[in-house]
């Protein structure tokens, strides 16, 4: 089990990566149903290979820093954030996080449909490990900057998906966390509401939180971070100045 401890972690390091690597088993074809998958692996006549989603990472990420994650899809992006969610375990190396950690890399992935927006709310608050008494307290925020007061007790189902996403950032973002991971989800609702949202992260900055961001969207790295990397088929290429790796990034892709 690779060592999570904060041992010999300098007191200005948010986020540690040491030679870490991910490695997934794939099957080397389809397989249409459970059924047959089922019938084949009790045959032995899958075949499978090893896929590296990452492969001897190593970053360090300070306190208090905007930093970009950059890469096509498939670069391994995502598979970093989860590690750092404490989602997956390396199969090598070490990763270290100082602290609560917000990961916002799918909006409301815990709500019901069927659920009104004040359940979904409390359900969600428990999901994210805080208790009813707490939620209580932080319930009328929520649904102030979800901008969702009339809309709070229908099911979540009649929602659209920017008032689904809204409800999810304002649950996710109301407590200051240590750590705040944002994974492709600052289109969120109107641009008004889009605004808000950056103004909510960059408050964060200012109380001194770390934050992560995946974007394809190159101006939203160069206005918010300080740093970035460049991830290509789950190797870390370069990491600097943001409108430097972001040069680099350019210069790699075909023409």
């Amino acid at each position: 089990m690779p060592a999570t401890s904060l041992t010999a972690l300098p007191e200005d390091v948010s986020i540690l990566l040491e030679n870490v690597s991910v490695r997934y088993r794939v099957p080397t074809e389809g397989i249409g149903t459970f059924k047959e998958y089922a019938i084949r692996w009790i045959q032995r006549k899958i075949k499978k290979v090893d896929f590296w989603a990452l492969r001897g990472v190593n970053l360090t990420v300070k306190r208090g820093e905007v930093f970009g994650v950059i890469g096509h899809n498939g670069a391994g992006k995502s598979t970093l954030f989860k590690l750092i969610a404490r989602v997956l375990q390396p199969v090598e190396g070490r990763v270290v996080v100082r602290g609560r950690v917000a990961p916002l890399l799918e909006l409301g992935a815990g709500f019901h449909p069927e659920l009104s927006g004040r359940e979904n709310v409390f359900l969600n608050g428990a999901v994210l490990g805080f208790s009813y008494a707490e939620m209580q307290s932080k319930f009328q925020s929520i649904v102030e900057f979800a901008e969702l007061q009339d809309f709070i007790d229908a099911p979540l189902r009649t929602y659209s998906s920017g008032m689904y996403a809204r409800l999810g950032f304002a649950v996710a973002t109301d407590t200051r966390p240590d750590v705040l991971l944002i994974d492709e989800i600052l289109a969120v609702g109107d641009e008004a509401f889009q605004r808000k949202c950056i103004e909510r992260i960059m408050g964060f900055r200012e109380q001194g939180s770390t934050i992560l961001i995946i974007a394809h969207n190159m101006d939203t790295i160069r206005m918010m971070c300080q740093r970035a990397a460049w991830l290509h088929h789950g190797v870390l290429q370069t990491v600097g100045e943001p409108g430097e790796v972001i040069e680099c990034y350019r210069a790699s892709q075909p023409h």
